[in-house]
């Protein structure tokens, strides 16, 4: 985990201040969110990657928000069918900061 945390350090600082995020608070908030259990930087686990959600998105210039929505709504069939639950009990600010994350450092 500490080698996540020093990549996501410093691919954040490396990425510019367009989508500069606190990647130590962001990697808290996935932790404490339950988001680890079905994500990981690099490897499918039960959701895709960080790695694979940032390629998928990485044209698309509302990803952000595309992001945020599926985190705050949940989503069904657009990584397979097991669907990823809602996280409707997540304030604004947390999930953007959440959805710049995967958009900056992966």
């Amino acid at each position: 985990m500490r080698s996540l945390l020093l990549s996501a350090s410093l691919l954040a600082l490396a990425s510019g201040s367009a989508h500069a995020v606190d990647a130590a608070a962001a990697i808290e908030l996935a932790k404490a969110n339950g988001c680890l259990s079905c994500h990981s930087s690099q490897e499918k686990i039960v959701g895709p990657s960080y790695a694979s959600v940032a390629a998928k998105y990485k044209d698309d210039k509302d990803a952000v928000a595309s992001l945020a929505q599926s985190i705050q709504n949940g989503s069904k069939g657009k990584w397979g069918r097991i669907p990823m639950p809602p996280h409707p009990s997540m304030n604004a600010a947390d999930i953007k900061t959440l959805a710049q994350w995967i958009m900056a450092t992966h």
